[in-house]
Parts: structure tokens; sequence; C-alpha cells
């Protein structure tokens, strides 16, 4: 395998760190806790939760009650919470055995959901691959973010998202990625249940140009227990989207408690008032079964951090995060049958009202019309975004197998609207809002799974199989007709000929985002059938081997098959090495495949009209661009748990290499002396394309240090370091014949700079926790690394590493309330500034830490 210059420093430049850990990892001593968590009746409870206060670690009891936790200080303080009963904390004290009886019994028969093993009977810590168990509620404790892609940003660092200014859609929906993967490279389950995703595709220069993504903020933090990553290659074991890795949302299933948070906060500029108040109530059926239900509003206010006009010639009035109103209901309930069986579901319903800045059109400019705006206007981009599911199920015992049947339906709809504009064809008559019309994504998927555990094979091995069969429909339609169409046209003779002209030369449809057209509109189908199979054997109590192997056809590509091999060795109590390889695969989105539109964009301040001509139109076939076809992947990871005394050390390097990524190309322009006079026929200024065109290669570590130790019987501190080191390299760009010559267009240094740019080359955060009694101090560093972009003019823009600083004080006033105040970026630090000439036309491009400033915020939490 070829290294690059850049990728062989790097690796130098972190070899004495990880030597440094692997040989504090060898000398660690025993430190791990083992036991039956019961109800009091003795009876054996599956699934529950137990967590090591003030940190991610955690685990689930097994279908025995059984659990392990590997790589703990002496005095770890253990939480356990399961579906109606008391959670209890319980302070290790160096014990390495621990039985626990849960109290106010309510059992539920809902399974454990833990992504990267099927196995019922195996907990997180002893997965072959790496596996991080977020307890929602504990880091929202001393958190100010409000949304759970914020929220993971600064808890997982290879999770990274960003809000965007001036991108369209992708100022509505955050694009996420892991390890500087794409979005739609992440698989997101609920409840172990896949997730239908965006029906928005990102257009613009942002994180995720090309991509569609899944909405996690969708789902508040006020209606999740955990959240599970799998920080590993998947496809073979989940199917498509899964080549980073996974997202695992496993809902609330409390009952007989109500929690509610009233949540604050504005930015040092005065701006950005968010405002959030939710609850979250579940209730028993019958004796042994629950519903929960939560419900969650979030109110956002705009920012507006705009440069300076009498320095930049380029000036957008306005140029921040957008606004928005957002409400959410999800329930979850399980109705036991009897002993074995039970039905269950569980839904969400979201809707989301945004207002979103565009460019600035000046008062003498040909798009402006005076008589309306003799100031000049600011268009804003608003949407209406509704977002729903339902998914139902029965899960039984058929003979000694645990059987899931399951059916989930979704859907995304993104709906836009223009207001503050006009349409400058239409003179004086214009209207000041269109409707710009939208799409939308529904996908339904039915599946059967089946798994049983074989105690008696080997030291025990687990078997499961299922198949999958999904039906996904993609759907434009068009705005109102002023939101497009050019009033200035007629038809005109010349030379004998009906020519049309236009007659005003005026910029047609409604200013900052032109609608869709009748001839934008579609609505497109496909089905997918998958089956898969694994199996993990437990060679000896410390040895295991699994694989997983996973065929799916698409009806518009064919079909694929990948494998995964997976391995654990136990060589200590508290010293384990891990590692996978894995093919996978991802299928091009509908959206990919047909989306087209015809946009206004703006180079260096100046607007040029563009098309996204579809993937099987007819411009895109004479231009010789190929059909869609599926990205392929090959994954690897090698990694190491290990501790000494009261320091614990998680080590995981990663290998990803990705042939015929989908990108969208750069804009060729109706002057290209090939493809020219095909633009001109549609009466635009360039045209943009969806391609398989890219193959890359990604190379890094993620890292997970912890210590904690206890000053008395009530002072606990916990210190963490959690680091994330990237490194992406684009390997080859293959243009189509017609096109050959033109790579600096087909996919330029500026659009390749975006796809790198996707995660920093190092994110690190360092965490100390400190808690007395009934107070808790949170103090966060977290670091950004340097980001390379290029701008409108050809010049980097170099954004350097940044530190921000983030803190937190939580006080329990008493049993049912409690209050926490706090900053995010205290010290109000911001990315590099540039000039005017980036994508979005401000200061900056939306990468790093946001572009909003000090953040401060405050609590309140009941409990009854």
């Amino acid at each position: 395998m070829k290294i690059s210059t850049r990728t062989e420093r790097w690796l130098k430049q972190m070899l004495p760190f990880f030597f440094l850990l692997l040989s504090i990892t060898c000398l660690a001593q025993t430190s791990s806790v083992r036991g039956r968590v019961s109800n009091e009746a003795g009876e054996a409870l599956t699934g529950v939760s137990i967590s090591v206060r003030g940190t991610t670690t955690g685990t689930t009891s097994d279908s025995n009650g059984n659990y392990q936790l590997s790589n703990l200080p002496a005095d770890a303080v253990l939480v356990f919470s399961y579906i109606g009963y008391s959670a209890q904390e319980i302070r290790l004290d160096g014990r390495s055995q621990l039985n626990v009886v849960m109290r106010e019994a309510a059992r539920s028969l809902q399974d454990v959901v833990v992504v990267g093993s099927r196995s019922h009977n195996r907990s997180v810590t002893e997965t072959p691959v790496a596996i991080d168990i977020i307890p929602i509620r504990e880091i929202a404790l001393t958190s100010g973010q409000l949304d759970v892609n914020q929220l993971l940003q600064l808890v997982a660092p290879s999770f990274n998202a960003n809000r965007q200014s001036g991108s369209d859609g992708s100022d509505h929906v955050d694009p996420a990625t892991i390890r500087g993967l794409g979005p739609d490279q992440t698989l997101v389950l609920v409840n172990g249940k896949r997730r239908h995703q965006s029906a928005l595709i990102n257009i613009f220069g942002t994180r995720g140009r090309g991509n569609t993504g899944t909405d996690l903020n969708t789902i508040p933090a006020a209606a999740i227990e955990r959240i599970e990553i799998l920080r590993d290659g998947a496809a073979a074991q989940y199917g498509s989207d899964a080549i980073a890795g996974v997202i695992n949302i496993v809902l609330k299933s409390s009952v007989e408690e109500f929690t509610s948070s009233v949540n604050t906060g504005i930015t040092k500029e005065g701006d950005g008032e968010q405002y959030q108040v939710n609850g979250n109530y579940g209730f028993r059926i019958a004796e042994k079964g629950f519903a929960n239900l939560t419900l969650d509003y979030l109110k956002r206010e705009k920012t507006n951090r705009p440069a300076d006009p009498a320095v930049y010639d380029i000036y957008r009035r306005q140029f921040g995060d957008a606004s928005s109103d957002n409400f959410t209901g999800i329930y979850n309930a399980e109705i036991p049958v009897n002993e074995q069986a039970s039905f269950y579901t569980f839904g969400t319903f979201n809707f989301r009202d945004t207002d979103a800045f565009a460019w600035t059109r000046d008062a003498d400019s040909e798009r402006n019309i005076p008589a309306i705006y003799p100031n000049g206007f600011d268009p804003h981009i608003q949407s209406r975004i509704l977002d729903r599911s339902f998914s139902t199920g029965f899960k039984s015992k058929l003979r000694e197998w645990d059987l899931d049947l399951n059916n989930t339906f979704g859907a995304n709809r993104f709906h836009y609207f223009v207001d503050g504009t006009l349409n400058a064809s239409l003179l004086e008559q214009s209207p000041t809002r269109f409707d710009a019309g939208g799409f939308e994504l529904i996908q339904n998927t039915t599946g059967l799974h089946l798994t049983r555990y074989f105690k008696d094979i080997l030291a025990g091995s687990n078997f499961a199989f299922g198949t999958e069969y999904r039906i996904e429909n993609y759907e434009i339609f068009a705005g109102e007709e002023g939101s497009y169409r050019n009033y200035g046209i007629i038809d005109t003779v010349i030379n004998g000929r009906v020519r049309q002209v236009d007659v005003l030369g005026r910029a047609a449809g409604s200013q900052g985002f032109p609608g869709f057209r009748p001839e934008n509109e579609l609505s497109e189908y496909r089905t997918n059938i998958g089956a898969y199979a694994d199996a993990e054997f437990d060679i000896t109590s410390a040895f295991m081997v699994a694989a997983a192997a996973r065929f799916e056809n698409y009806s518009d590509f064919g079909g694929t098959l990948n494998g995964k091999l997976a391995s654990r060795l136990e060589l200590t109590d508290n010293f384990a090495i891990r590692g996978s390889v894995s093919t996978g695969f991802r299928a091009p989105s509908l959206a990919q495949i047909y989306f087209n539109t015809t946009f206004t964009d703006f180079v260096s301040g100046q607007p040029v009209d563009k098309v996204i001509s579809r993937n099987n139109s007819p411009l895109t076939r004479r231009l010789g661009i190929p059909a869609l076809k599926h990205e392929r992947s090959v994954n690897g990871s090698l990694g190491f748990t290990g501790s000494f005394r009261s320091f614990t050390a998680t080590v995981d390097g990663y290998y990803v290499r990705i042939r015929d990524r989908i990108v969208l190309t750069g804009a060729f322009e109706d002057t290209d002396p090939d493809i020219g006079e095909d633009l001109q026929a549609l009466g635009v200024g360039a045209g943009q394309f969806f391609t398989n065109a890219v193959d890359t290669r990604t190379l890094g570590v993620d890292v997970i240090l912890n210590y904690a130790t206890t000053f008395g019987a009530d002072n606990i501190l916990n210190v963490s370091f959690a680091g994330n080191f990237n490194d992406l390299e684009i390997q080859n760009i293959a243009t189509t014949p017609r096109l050959a010559g033109k790579e600096d267009t087909y996919f330029g240094l500026r659009e390749q700079r975006f796809l790198l740019a996707s995660a920093p080359p190092s994110r690190m955060n360092l965490i100390f926790d400190y808690r007395l009694r009934d107070w808790n101090l949170n103090l966060k560093f977290n670091r950004f690394g340097e980001i390379v972009l290029i701008d409108w003019l050809g010049e980097e823009d170099v954004y350097k590493p940044k530190v921000t600083t983030d803190l937190a004080i939580a006080k329990k006033l008493s049993e049912n309330f409690g209050i926490t105040l706090g900053a995010v970026n205290l010290f109000d630090v911001y990315p590099t500034k540039q000039d005017t000439e980036t994508e979005s036309g401000g200061l900056w491009d939306p990468v790093q830490m946001g572009i909003g400033g000090a953040f401060y915020y405050a609590r309140l939490r009941f409990n009854f």
C-alpha cells in the first residue's frame, strides 16, 4: 500500500504517543467487575443499563442478567437503571464481584439493543469492534447543547456537525459525519431499526456536498435513553449506508416517572436566543407492559455576523445561523402477550418551521425592483419540514430461536418558501413571497430476524440470520408559477422562424431560491431485498471470532455481496486486543439519481443561473456520464483496551478505502467549447452532475483515555480525553471520455478541499468532571484541527487550530429539582477570519466550532 508523504509525517508524529499508551496499558493491573442483576424475586433482568458515572463507559446485562465491565478504576461509581425500577448508584470500592437487586419491579420483555453484535449474551465490552455507549441523561446534565447533533459533536470527537449559512436546505438540516466520511455513509437506527434519511441533498460547498443524510435533530435528547455508536464498517451486517459506522438511538422506556426540563440561552452578542421545554412520562400497560411518551419544543432565533461593508466588496447584511421552531412528539411502547412474546411499537413526529438568510441584493442590482425595495433586499429561505415514522413489530420465542418481525415506515417532506423577495421579470407587479416547491422521501422496511445462542458449542456461540425488504419513493413537486417563470420572454418572428426572446433582461423566479419547475417534477420508486447471516464463536472464554455476510439486490442497479470478519482476544482481565476487516457498499440515494433543478449561485458576489441535471437525463447521457452505481469499500480496524489502576485507555486504529464515491461535479459553464451549446440550449449559465468519480483512503485512530479518583466519601473527579486523528486522501479522480482533460472543473481543487474538510485532521476533547454531594462542576476543552479550503478566487483559506472552553455548574436543589448554569465557548473564540470570497460570502465557512461565539445558558430540571 502506498503511503503519502503527508500520511507518513502524521504517523511519525503519532508513534511516540501510541508507544506510550501501549506501555502504560501493558502494565495494567486487574480492575474489572462482573455480576448478576435480578429483581426482588430473584429473576434475571435482561437489558439493564449499567454505566460508569461521569463517563461514557457502559454495558447492558445479558439474557441471564449477567454483566461484565473491564478497565475500571477501583473506586468507580456504577449506575444501574431499568424500566420501572429505581436507579441505583453503587461505588465499586475495589470489588470484582457485584450482584445487584433492582427494586419496584415492572419487568419488560424489551430485548437488549446493542449495535455490532446480535448476541443477547454479549455485553458491549466484549464486542470485537469499538462501540460507545453514551448515556444521554448524564451528558445532557452539563451540556448547553439543546439538539442531538451539537451534543454528539462535543462528546464523540469522530462525529462532526456544523450549522451552515447561505447554503439553501443545508441551513435547515445540519449535515453530520463520522470519521470524515459522508453524511450518507453512516447508518442511523432507532431501537435497532433502520431510520429513514432526509429528503434533502446538500448541493453547496458544505460538509456533505452531494450527499443526503439522516436528520438526527428530529429526535430530542429528552426522548433518548442512550446512544450507541459503532465506529466500524458494518455494511455486511446492516446494509447500505454503514460504511463509516452505525448510530443507534435507544428511546426511553421508563415508567411512573415524569421528567422535564426548561432550557434557555443567548449568545454574547445578544442574539441566537434559544428556548426549550420538554416532558417525558411512562406508564404501565397491564402488569408488564409500558408506554413512554415525550413532547419537546425548541425555538432558536437567528444569529447575525456580517462583514463590514466599508472593508469588503462582497457584502451580506445578514449572515449567521437560521431560526427555527421545532416541535416533536415521540412514543415507545410494548405490550406482552405472554412470558415469551410481545408486541412493540414506537414512532416519531417532528415539525420544523425555519427561516434562513440568503444573499443581499443591492439597491442598484438588476435583480432588484427599486419601487419595491428602494434599499435593496435580503431574501429569506424558509422551510416547513415534516418528518414522521412509525414502527411496529412482534417478538417471540420460536422454539429456541428469538424471532423479531418488524415493519418500519418513515417519511421526510421538505417544502420551501421564499419571503422578502421578488420576481424581477414581473417588475412592480411582483409578489414578495413565493411557494417554491420541494421534495419528499418515503422508506418502508419490512424485516424478519432470528437469533439463537448455543451455550454448548465451543465456549458459547450465537447464530443470527434474517431478511429485509425495502421500498423507497422520492418525489419532487413544483412551486407556484411566479417562483420560477420568466415573464419577460415572448415569442417573436426572426428570419421567418418563431423565437423566444427575453425583452426585459430581468432575472426570473423568486430571488434567493428559485422554485422547482413542472419539468423538475417526478415520483420515482425502487425496491431492495437483502439477506444476511452472522455468527459469533467464543473459542474460549478469552478469545472470540465473528463472521457476517450480506447480500442485497436493488431494482435499479443490481446486487452486491459483502462480508466481515472480527475477533477479540482478552490477554488479561483488563487488557484485550480487537480487530476487524470487512467489505462494504453504499447504494446511490434516489436523490442523487433523480435530483434536478435550476438555481442561482453566487460566484465572487455575481449571480449565475445553474442547472443540476439528473443522472438519467438526456443532457447527462450526451455528456457520456454513466448511470450511478454503488460505492464500494474495504474497512479494517485494530485496537486495544487496557487499564492501570484508576487509568483506562482505548485505542482503535482504522483504515477505509472507498472506490467510486459519488460526488457533485463542479459547474461547467456555457462557454465550454465541448458542452457549452448544450447548456445554452437550456438557457442556463452552468451545469453540474452527480457521478461516481472519486476514490479515497482514510487512515486514522480514535483515542479515549479516562482517569477517575475520589477524595473522601463524596468527592469524585473524572478526567477524560477523547481524540480523533484522521487523514483523508483522494487517490483517484475519473472523468468521462468526453470531459477528459477537464479535471479541474469535473472535480477540481476547490471541490476536493470541500471533501477533505469533512473532518479536521484532529479533534480532541479534554473533560474535567468534579462532583461533591449535590454539586457538579464540568469543564471541557475542545480542540479543532486545521482546515484548508479554496475560495472563489482560487486562494487558500486557512482555518488555524482553535481551542474552545465549555463550563457548567449543576446543583441538585432537592430530590425533584435541579439547576444548571453554563457557557459554551466561554472565551468567545471564532474560526480564523477570511475575506468574503468564501463559499458562503461571509467571513467564515461552516467549519470547526461554528460562528456564533460564546453562548450562555440555564437549565431547570424536574422529576416526579
